[in-house]
């Protein structure tokens, strides 16, 4: 799958649902490998907001991110309509403090986002799947999560209030193609007894019968209504004994667990990697999903500093066998250190190398006791990596690679004849103007021997 963007900027303009101030808000293309960015524009140096579960500040009333002084809240609609299309790389303009609430759901978002294209972009979608089973709880809010491994993304959530309006209520989904259908038009919603809470703490000033559910679950008097009706600024509001203030029509008859589902996918979309799990949750909530998240996100970071550490076939058929190799590399005996590759992507490889007693170096580095010298193993790394680049280019044969820098190199084990080495290298940024950057590690079985990071330039001969 490739990263996407949107075609072209597009913005739409609404109230916040607890300022109640107008806001306007564009969305706007980025290029591959930049996520999702909030940008300030209203304020001086229009500061950036990584879309990042580590700028969660705030977490009681919807999901509030803040960097570098600048704030954005109640983002989990916009991030959940982002991941139900799956747009990887996008800079969201606003000139307010909380994003426009439209109608409580995602489908305005949805709207604007289809109708101005979803763009496929070069780089690779970088997916993490789950490795075990991610669990947490919260005691208090009886709040159960987990998160199970599975080769694609599927979610259920299950709500219980004990309230003889809600009920017990459950809702999922088995793809992200069904989010738009099923999920994306699910309005927000809060119970009677919230309001008045709310309103006395200076929240849902923007808050209207038409982009928020609410659930009466109790018996209401007349000049409570009359209440209600002034907060709202409506001429009349009413409700059949329990159920739902001026009788709103539900879209589902679960609509609460669906929303549940929508604010579910926008707080975890701040993992900020798109994420293979089964994923079950009752009672959740933005602080649960939030420290959810970050449990998963700690997870990702630990992987990404783990070493990757490559599993060698020997009855696998090499994707390019040492005659083939010979035809690419423009080295040759006794300077041919690769003898086949097993993988090739457009950004990364693993090639092997057997070393054998017959190396020529083993002559005079140590004959006694024989050890492949450190600088024989990087060059070894620096051809399987001469492998991924020229492979990229029409006729390897008439390039050459040429060493520019060599960093962090370090040699953690002795390698000795018999070894099998296998090396793994990665690009670590686009290819630009013939100048490669890798990331490259080597391997004995699954112990790590060295590792660095090599910078070169392909040029014509």
């Amino acid at each position: 799958m490739k990263q996407t963007t949107i075609k072209k900027s597009v913005s739409l303009t609404g109230v916040g649902l607890h300022t109640g101030q107008d806001v306007t808000m564009t969305f706007n293309p980025a290029p591959e490998n930049f996520g999702i960015k909030f940008q300030r524009i209203d304020l001086p140096g229009k500061p950036i907001i990584e879309a990042d579960v580590d700028n969660v500040t705030d977490t009681s009333r919807g999901t509030t991110l803040e960097k570098h002084g600048g704030r954005v809240s109640t983002v989990e609609h916009v991030m959940a309509s982002l991941a139900g299309l799956e747009i990887d790389n996008c800079l969201i303009h606003i000139d307010a403090d909380e994003t426009p609430i439209m109608d409580g759901s995602a489908r305005y978002f949805i709207k604007v986002l289809k109708d101005t294209g979803i763009e496929q972009l070069d780089a690779d979608r970088e997916y993490f799947t789950i490795p075990q089973n991610v669990y947490y709880h919260e005691n208090d809010r009886q709040v159960e999560m987990i998160a199970m491994p599975l080769d694609d993304y599927r979610l259920t959530v299950m709500v219980d209030y004990n309230s003889a309006v809600l009920g017990s209520q459950h809702a999922s989904i088995t793809s992200l193609k069904e989010f738009e259908s099923e999920i994306s038009s699910c309005r927000t919603f809060c119970f009677l007894h919230e309001l008045e809470m709310l309103y006395n703490n200076n929240l849902i000033r923007g808050g209207d019968l038409n982009n928020a559910i609410v659930i009466v679950d109790r018996v209401i008097q007349d000049d409570e209504l009359d209440h209600l009706a002034k907060m709202f600024n409506k001429p009349k509001v009413e409700v059949k004994k329990e159920g739902i203030l001026n009788n709103v029509d539900l879209r589902f008859h679960n609509e609460p667990a669906r929303h549940k589902l929508l604010d579910l996918i926008g707080d975890l979309a701040l993992i900020g990697v798109p994420i293979k799990a089964q994923i079950m949750a009752a009672r959740p909530g933005h602080a649960a999903n939030v420290a959810f998240g970050k449990k998963i996100k700690a997870l990702i970071k630990k992987a990404r500093n783990t070493v990757n550490v490559p599993k060698y076939d020997p009855n696998k058929e090499p994707v390019y066998s040492s005659l083939q190799i010979q035809k690419m590399l423009p080295h040759k005996y006794p300077f041919l250190l690769i003898d086949k590759v097993m993988e090739l992507g457009k950004s990364h490889v693993v090639a092997i190398k057997n070393v054998t007693m017959n190396e020529h170096f083993f002559q005079g580095h140590f004959p006694g006791n024989p050890v492949m010298p450190g600088v024989m193993i990087i060059e070894a790394m620096a051809q399987a990596g001469g492998m991924l680049v020229l492979s990229q280019v029409e006729d390897p044969e008439n390039y050459n690679t040429y060493f520019m820098k060599i960093d962090n190199a370090k040699f953690k084990e002795m390698v000795v004849p018999g070894d099998t080495l296998i090396f793994r290298l990665d690009l670590i940024a686009p290819v630009r103007r013939g100048v490669c950057m890798m990331k490259g590690a080597g391997f004995v079985g699954d112990k790590l021997v060295c590792e660095a990071e090599l910078m070169a330039q392909i040029a014509k001969k």
